[in-house]
């Protein structure tokens, strides 16, 4: 007599079983990783990755004052000042950079400055553009080897140096009749 068999399902709880497919093999020779060939080959690629990325067109673009970005300037200056990057602090600080249009030009005493300053740009622009609500924002850097170095040493020099981020603090030292 024989036995009959039935296959029984397997448990609800189990992953599906995929089919594993060797990958596709293509019909171009093998290239060498040193060779010309595959050098054209890395630019293609890379040239067909551009291609097939698109650009994001809506990227917010709100209008900006130059104090507002003085202001987003100092708060990143002064978070790179307390993670402990006390050189790039001192480079955003060495002077106030100004605005024209959406481009910041930011003057550097030499040229060593200005690497390690362009090490951090990419940073500064993303923490300024995500702050400003506007991608269009660029950073300039103008090395000026004549540049003086502004520092606010007394009470009154830095009332002038805030006085001439946001004038308005002339109108609140009035106000409530403050001394400097």
């Amino acid at each position: 007599m024989e036995e009959v068999v039935t296959p029984t399902p397997p448990p609800s709880n189990a992953a599906p079983t995929i089919p594993v497919q060797p990958p596709a093999l293509s019909n171009q020779p093998k290239v060498s990783a040193m060779s010309l060939s595959s050098i054209r080959a890395k630019k293609e690629m890379a040239e067909n990755l551009k291609a097939s990325i698109k650009e994001d067109v809506h990227q917010p673009k709100e209008p900006f004052t130059e104090t507002e970005m003085l202001e987003q300037w100092m708060k990143y200056a002064q978070r790179m000042e307390d993670k402990g990057y006390r050189i790039i602090a001192s480079l955003l600080t060495i002077n106030d950079p100004t605005l024209e249009g959406t481009t910041i030009i930011h003057e550097l005493p030499n040229e060593s400055s200005k690497i390690d300053f362009e090490k951090e740009k990419p940073e500064i622009l993303g923490y300024l553009r995500g702050k400003l609500h506007n991608h269009d924002i660029q950073i300039h850097v103008k090395v000026n080897e004549a540049l003086v170095v502004k520092k606010a040493f007394t009470n009154q020099d830095k009332y002038n140096r805030l006085l001439e981020i946001n004038p308005n603090l002339e109108l609140l030292k009035k106000m409530f009749d403050l001394d400097i």
